[in-house]
């Protein structure tokens, strides 16, 4: 019986990888800003409707990256429980102290309403996820910083593709940034990107990702987060792909709506929303639950995967200990079918027919 994986890597087909390999060759050119990566700079901005785009090595330096950017280091930045720990851990990492905000059940985004009880005068930034590609309550939030005179960035790891109110996801807030790794539904094999709306933070990211300097002239403080040429390809071929692998999970997400047929909750996608499929979630009635099922589907040799636990603010390194009872209870019960372009009906039938017993 074949294992069945939360995720599978879409690979272009190999010759048209190939020809952009023959052009690293014949140029000799793998890193420090080439003309690949300009290229995909460039059609990706078009494909997103955006200016002041920044490809990056992976998606923890595009947070690391946005929050230096906007100088938050001593401060407190709020953010969701509810994530992977890369968004709790660039915070960290920036020296600055997280401030969690409980989720609203639903979206399991960030509950906009419970934002404004934990602005104090040492707060720099929001910086909210868009859970699963689903929205945050993107005005909501926009009023919030606006009246408190706070930046908001937000973690759009998952939202490449997904559109709300006609327009990208990525294009709101202050500044997004975005997870290019090979289990996103659009990817570079790692990489990342930092979409920022003014133009002179935008500059001094630019200087930042390399170092700090232009040739022998330094200006700043900076690292290392130049994208290589060979990330730049797999972008480019896969820019190619995308809207095809949006919608073959669409329909894989569609078939298992029918199959399993509100037996679970599962996730309530914003309204306005022209979603990517990133994720198929369901939440079961307990934890035990939950681990009784995994047992059995790996049984099965099917593996899904708990995503995202543990709640973030239980980590043991996070100092301030705050309750956030959505997000730890979500946390417990959540468990992420296998989802990716080329899972079969059979397979989805297969894993419904798990979860229907």
């Amino acid at each position: 019986m074949d294992k069945i994986y939360v995720t599978k890597t879409f690979l272009p087909p190999l010759e048209e990888y190939e020809a952009f390999l023959k052009q690293i060759w014949a140029s000799h050119y793998v890193t420090n800003t080439g003309p690949l990566v300009i290229e995909f700079e460039k059609q990706a901005k078009e494909y997103l409707g955006v200016e002041n785009f920044h490809f990056v090595t992976n998606g923890t330096l595009a947070l690391q990256l946005a929050l230096r950017a906007i100088d938050v280091e001593g401060g407190e930045v709020i953010t969701t429980p509810f994530s992977y720990v890369a968004t709790t851990s660039a915070i960290m990492w920036e020296r600055c102290q997280p401030v969690f905000v409980d989720i609203d059940p639903e979206t399991f985004c960030l509950d906009a309403t419970k934002i404004e009880a934990v602005i104090t005068d040492r707060t720099k930034a929001i910086m909210p996820v868009h859970v699963f590609g689903n929205p945050c309550d993107v005005e909501a939030i926009e009023t919030i910083a606006k009246r408190y005179n706070l930046k908001v960035i937000y973690d759009a790891a998952h939202s490449f593709g997904v559109k709300y109110k006609g327009k990208s996801l990525i294009s709101y807030g202050d500044i997004s940034t975005c997870s290019f790794h090979a289990t996103k539904p659009f990817h570079t094999i790692e990489g990342g990107a930092v979409i920022i709306k003014d133009k002179k933070l935008s500059d001094e990211i630019e200087l930042m990702k390399r170092f700090g300097h232009n040739s022998d002239e330094h200006f700043r403080l900076g690292i290392n987060a130049k994208a290589s040429e060979f990330q730049a390809a797999m972008g480019l071929v896969n820019l190619n792909y995308i809207d095809q692998i949006i919608a073959k999970r669409k329909a894989a997400s569609e078939l298992y709506d029918k199959l399993l047929a509100g037996r679970y909750q599962s996730l309530s996608i914003r309204p306005d929303t022209q979603y990517n499929y990133a994720y198929y979630p369901i939440v079961l009635d307990s934890e035990n639950q939950l681990m009784d099922m995994v047992r059995v589907f790996e049984s099965q040799n099917i593996f899904p995967r708990r995503y995202f636990y543990p709640s973030l603010n239980t980590l043991p390194y996070v100092k301030s200990k705050v309750s956030c009872p959505v997000s730890e209870d979500t946390a417990k019960r959540i468990l992420c079918l296998p989802l990716y372009g080329d899972l079969s009906v059979k397979d989805v039938e297969r894993i419904s027919k798990v979860l229907t017993k």
